[in-house]
């Protein structure tokens, strides 16, 4: 196992802990797209915005009357660049414009060439779109771990796309053993 100095947190999940009391973070589950010396990356996977596909792609002039995936949820990614989209999805990275890769099995994709996909019926057949992303400079994360803001745990791509969103931040808590209601807002180290 890496620690979080070696940047091991790439394709883990963030819970935010019952005392963290940012709004943005607030009972929160982010999935970690990457990790390294610049800082961290990712995606707040359980806050579906009242917002669906549809609505943003007449927003972006897209179509997509009859794509299967206009009532799909568009989710708050994060307080970082709100006004981009980004789509983690199953599958490869080197189908779309401007990808990356997260595990062999899970991609982040930033390019309108999904959405247009998406559109079109097309696509990913398991996919998150979010407005936004969650960003850490080098050291802040590591530091809010030590804080105990956070849990962290392996991420897995059955909790991204197969649990209800309402469900996702209590099924990673699950992975550890954890149940969330049952902890102490107060910090405390040993």
């Amino acid at each position: 196992m890496q620690s979080v100095e070696n940047f091991g947190l790439k394709d883990h999940f963030l819970l935010a802990m019952p005392h963290l009391e940012d709004p943005n973070f607030a009972g929160s589950l982010a999935y970690l797209c990457d990790h390294d010396e610049k800082g961290t990356m990712g995606v707040i996977v359980n806050r579906p915005l009242e917002l669906t596909l549809e609505a943003l792609f007449e927003q972006l002039e897209l179509g997509g009357e009859e794509s299967p995936h206009r009532n799909a949820p568009v989710y708050f990614g994060g307080p970082v660049h709100k006004d981009r989209g980004f789509i983690l999805h199953r599958g490869a990275s080197d189908e779309w414009d401007s990808s990356i890769q997260v595990t062999d099995d899970i991609a982040l994709t930033t390019s309108m060439d999904m959405l247009q996909a998406l559109a079109a019926g097309r696509g990913p057949e398991h996919f998150l779109v979010c407005l936004g992303c969650a960003g850490w400079e080098s050291g802040q994360l590591e530091a809010e771990l030590l804080d105990n803001a956070w849990l962290t745990v392996e991420g897995r791509g059955d909790i991204l796309f197969e649990v209800p969103p309402e469900q996702r931040l209590g099924a990673a808590a699950g992975l550890l053993g954890v149940d969330l209601n049952l902890m102490t807002r107060e910090a405390g180290h040993s």
